[in-house]
């Protein structure tokens, strides 16, 4: 359905005929699609994602390595975010209509507007190449050393977490407004930013691909663009699984949370 042959991907440029057609042979790749994609998703769920053509590695285990460094970018995004939004949208709707909450609805504007890619390069500009505060790409796991870690994971969080707390921030701003003068206003104005969140959550594992590019952190979105320019079809394949998996997940982790924040929730689900 794209451009390019994978047989001549998985047999290289130098392959003659008898070799592609070989590779074909092998992979199945001259049965109907549907037929080879039923039996990649048998494969699929008895837990074998394929090998990727490029390293011939076990793809499960290539996004094995990389899913966890963007899951950490990920948490650290979300803590950035929520510590600036969820104080922010609650002061600017205590305070409506005055300067605080046109600071904040300001501030909102500008964090969806401005692009991760625009906003990451000022940042290295300014905190790595003028001052020297951070370095400005890489990565070093936690477990080698906390505070390298900490200091590459910094801007990158910060890049994803912007617009992020922006959305929140409005989303936390309206519930409150809505629910100041209602019966469990904590659940209730919590449901709807936890809401946000969770699909926020989803999109910050997609929306690092530009980010880890940027600096250069290697994980699971440059994983993406590298299976995708090589064109490393069974890599594809299982990060396009593993990122719907976690959409799925995420989603219903949200769900069950909302019987944990309101009550009545819990008390209509107990009903005849």
């Amino acid at each position: 359905m794209i451009p390019g042959d994978p047989a001549r991907v998985m047999a290289g440029t130098d392959a003659d005929a008898a070799g592609l057609e070989e590779v074909r042979e092998k992979y199945g790749l001259k049965d109907p699609i549907v037929v080879q994609y039923l039996r990649w998703a048998g494969l699929a769920l008895r837990g074998d994602l394929g090998e990727s053509i490029r390293t011939r590695e076990s793809v499960a285990r290539m996004v094995a390595k990389k899913l966890p460094i963007t899951i950490e970018l990920a948490c650290f995004s979300l803590l950035i975010a929520v510590g600036i939004a969820i104080p922010a949208g609650v002061v600017a709707a205590v305070r409506r209509n005055t300067v605080w909450d046109v600071l904040a609805s300001g501030a909102s504007l500008c964090g969806v507007s401005i692009p991760n890619f625009w906003l990451g390069i000022v940042l290295i500009l300014f905190f790595s190449v003028r001052l020297g505060w951070l370095p400005a790409s890489g990565f070093v796991p936690f477990w080698e050393s906390p505070v390298a870690n900490l200091e590459r994971m910094l801007m990158p969080s910060f890049v994803l977490g912007t617009a992020l707390a922006a959305v929140l921030m409005r989303q936390t701003r309206n519930s409150m407004i809505e629910v100041l003068s209602a019966d469990y206003i904590r659940s209730n104005g919590l449901i709807p930013v936890v809401t946000i969140l969770g699909l926020q959550m989803g999109a910050l594992m997609g929306g690092a691909v530009v980010t880890e590019q940027i600096f250069v952190v290697p994980g699971f979105g440059r994983l993406i663009v590298e299976a995708v320019f090589t064109r490393d079809y069974p890599l594809v394949q299982g990060v396009v699984l593993i990122t719907a998996s976690s959409y799925v997940l995420i989603n219903l982790l949200v769900d069950v949370s909302y019987s944990i924040l309101d009550p009545r929730i819990r008390i209509r689900g107990a009903g005849p």
